[in-house]
């Protein structure tokens, strides 16, 4: 059995057993009694993975954001995305978020890829969150689902012009598995991509699939660490399943700060512990489609 096909089956049991855990009715939440500690807001927990709640109606935000995508089979890579954002939740179910992209690549004697060193105003975003399923006293399972339509003219792997539309879709659950303790958390993924060169007019089209899945402890009141475990599908020639081109399993910690009553800092890292390529048989990490370490620093401001 290959490795990437050994993990992803270890991922999909794992992510089974947690979600039996979360929808167990004789879980750890029901037989913990009133913590001293408040209540954390979840959406930022758990690294990559995106938590369910959307904060309280009326609420806003402020945040940056740095996530990195570091290392390609040899040479020198580092692919950076930054982003300044703009949160506010307009009602108790809905929250909305626009923002600017950055992007900063430095590559040299990469495969594949020619050799960067710039720093851009990439693009504008925007995303809506609407919550599904609202957590209560007696049940501590969220149910989200996002979408986040992305224009880019700088391309996020290769750093080259280009014109690129995204619509990132996701279902975020999350479940306190004990009360302020232990979170759980699972994302499903779906990203379709329309990409073209400046200098033509032909269309590429891309999808991602992914499933994502978290596991945070609350060490203090303020402090929450976790781990993170992730796997994704890369397709080509098609915004559906039509050309398999790899996949990646990607595994690493979490943390989480909260470092005021209205701030917080969020920090993830991620390496690829699997994968494959078609561009690239005989491999057991796909580097074509997918970097091998992948980072993330966020602060926020609430107010």
């Amino acid at each position: 059995m290959k490795i990437a096909d050994r993990a992803r089956r270890i991922m999909l049991t794992g992510a089974a057993f947690l979600a039996a855990a979360l929808l167990s009715p004789g879980n750890l939440y029901a037989q913990q009694s009133t913590h001293p500690w408040g209540q954390l807001e979840t959406k930022y927990l758990f690294g990559f993975t995106t938590g369910a709640d959307i904060g309280a109606e009326g609420e806003k935000e402020i945040s940056a954001e740095t996530s990195a995508s570091l290392g390609k089979r040899g040479g020198r890579y580092a692919a950076l995305s930054h982003r300044l954002e703009f949160e506010t939740t307009i009602s108790q179910f809905v929250q909305i978020e626009l923002g600017l992209i950055g992007s900063t690549h430095n590559a040299r004697n990469a495969p594949g890829l020619d050799n960067i060193n710039n720093s851009n105003l990439q693009g504008v975003f925007g995303e809506i969150r609407y919550l599904l399923i609202e957590k209560t006293p007696n049940s501590p399972f969220g149910l989200t689902l996002s979408f986040e339509p992305n224009f880019a003219r700088i391309d996020d792997s290769t750093g080259q012009r280009v014109v690129k539309y995204e619509f990132e879709t996701k279902i975020q659950a999350d479940y306190e598995i004990i009360s302020n303790r232990l979170y759980g958390a699972v994302n499903l993924i779906y990203e379709p991509e329309l990409v073209r060169d400046l200098h033509t007019t032909k269309w590429e089209r891309e999808a991602t699939y992914g499933l994502s899945g978290a596991l945070a402890w609350r060490v203090t009141s303020n402090v929450v660490v976790g781990a993170e475990a992730g796997y994704y599908r890369r397709y080509e020639d098609g915004l559906l399943f039509k050309r398999y081109a790899g996949s990646a399993v990607y595994l690493g910690p979490t943390l989480y700060v909260q470092l005021t009553r209205k701030a917080f800092l969020q920090a993830a890292f991620s390496t690829q512990i699997a994968g494959h390529s078609i561009d690239t048989p005989g491999q057991n990490m796909d580097l074509d489609h997918f970097s091998r370490h992948r980072a993330k620093l966020k602060l926020g401001v609430e107010f």
